[in-house]
């Protein structure tokens, strides 16, 4: 597998993410990624000094997104 290809293969796994695999998956700059979790757009937790994204936090932003789109 080439390395682009690597980096697209999702663990179902994976209850949570790092900054940066939510950003890939969100196809965002990892500083973006941070100001949406700043702004409380994108849900995060901390678990001692890490700052982790929940897997589905990803979608559930999208969908909110989406959602304002269409509304208005």
């Amino acid at each position: 597998m080439a390395t682009a290809q690597l980096a697209e293969v999702v663990d179902p796994t994976l209850v949570l993410l790092t900054v940066e695999e939510a950003a890939r998956r969100l196809r965002i700059g990892r500083t973006l990624c941070y100001q949406l979790i700043r702004s409380g757009e994108l849900e995060s937790i901390d678990i001692g000094r890490l700052r982790r994204v929940p897997a589905d936090a990803p979608a559930a932003y999208l969908a909110r997104r989406r959602a304002a789109k269409r509304a208005a």
